[in-house]
């Protein structure tokens, strides 16, 4: 088996013989021709009168024809004879020095390949560093670092987001165990106290559970990005957001919140427990962060091809450079935002079902504070290009 894999057909030796290949070929064809050419050029007594004889220098007589006859069969032999020494002597110089020029020009493949088998969760860091000519191995070796850079960061974003989703997790956990060690460890609590108790670990419980919702929608949404979805169906943005509108309806009362709403018919095709989940993220959000006799506006609509909704609050300021990190999950405003109020996943869930259905997502920092989010849907069942998250300006 070892000699086998010494004696596989690698890329340098396909070279190799191919540069033979064509060395040999091209040499033998032009030994082949001078041997023709030899031949044909030595032909003097062609010219002569029949029955001419030479006189050679031992004072021997020979007839012209016979004469020439044998001087191009001795030219055409020793040419032969030499032109094939000749071109043995260059195919091996050059089929050796084409594989020591392969070997040389191909060493950052190898490089390329050494990398990608050091390479694991601890040697994520190490890049090929290529330096030589501007050719297409260079091309390559940039590629390839290029890939090991976004595989460094999906590794990065994906150890932050299982810290902060443990974090989330152990934070409602950590306090129904307080709050029930607590109660157990008091001789004189109550019916009182324990209902105290109860209603904490209530709360505690639905928050974990919200979450462990929302990690499941976003998990189910990233799944179908770049592939047909598993359930398409025609529904209206409209209904859904008009839906969400209404479950959000006492708490918009509560701050006091002037919502200005615009909800024409927007005909989508696709998941509808996903999209009603993308509309009521976006509508939690801008009354969960806008303040107290703020603005909320939302809208839908569609030009034929597309259908868009568009969700818009006051609220904090944003600064337009931290847009895109807001749907990272477990992040607000660019900063990380574990056990703070909600999951944290309710942009991520919104930018995962865009990118499912084929739609965009483009969020604008409003100047006096507030964000303004538009989602645009195609509403056929034609393929639509995903293009990335915009952060607006």
């Amino acid at each position: 088996m070892s000699r086998l894999g010494r004696l596989r057909p690698t890329l340098r030796l396909r070279l190799t013989l191919l540069n033979g290949v064509l060395l040999v070929g091209a040499g033998a064809i032009l030994v082949l021709l001078a041997w023709l050419l030899v031949r044909d050029a030595l032909r003097p007594t062609d010219e002569l009168l029949p029955g001419t004889v030479v006189v050679l220098s031992d004072n021997r007589t020979i007839d012209a024809a016979q004469w020439q006859r044998q001087l191009v069969d001795a030219a055409s032999g020793e040419l032969l004879a030499k032109g094939l020494v000749a071109l043995l002597a260059i195919s091996v110089v050059g089929v050796a020095g084409a594989y020591a020029v392969a070997g040389r020009a191909l060493r950052p493949l190898h490089q390329v390949t050494a990398t990608a088998q050091r390479l694991g969760e601890a040697t994520l860091d190490q890049r090929i560093g290529y330096s030589g000519a501007d050719d297409e191995v260079a091309e390559l070796a940039k590629t390839f670092d290029a890939m090991l850079d976004r595989i460094a960061s999906a590794f990065e974003a994906q150890k932050r987001f299982v810290a902060n989703a443990s974090h989330e997790l152990r934070t409602p956990l950590a306090v129904m165990r307080t709050e029930i060690d607590v109660t157990l460890s008091d001789d004189d609590a109550d019916a009182a106290e324990y209902r105290r108790m109860a209603t904490v670990v209530r709360d505690a419980s639905e928050r974990a559970n919200g979450l462990v919702d929302a990690l499941l929608v976003l998990a189910r949404s990233e799944a179908q990005t770049g592939r047909r979805l598993g359930r398409r169906t025609e529904c209206d943005l409209a209904t859904g957001t008009a839906n969400a509108l209404s479950a959000m309806r006492r708490e918009v009362e509560r701050i006091g919140l002037r919502v200005q709403t615009s909800l024409e018919s927007a005909p989508v095709v696709g998941d509808p427990g996903l999209l009603d989940r993308l509309a009521g993220n976006l509508i939690e959000n801008a009354v969960r962060y806008n303040h107290l006799h703020g603005r909320l506006w939302v809208r839908t609509g569609t030009d034929g091809e597309r259908s868009w909704l568009v969700v818009g609050n006051t609220g904090f300021e944003v600064d337009q450079a931290d847009v895109p990190g807001l749907f990272e999950p477990f992040r607000r405003g660019g900063r990380e935002r574990t056990g703070a109020r909600g999951s944290g996943l309710g942009l991520s869930i919104v930018r995962a079902v865009c990118q499912a259905h084929g739609g965009t997502v483009r969020v604008v920092a409003q100047p006096g504070g507030g964000l303004e989010v538009t989602v645009t849907l195609p509403t056929a069942d034609a393929p639509a290009v995903t293009g990335p998250v915009a952060a607006g300006g």
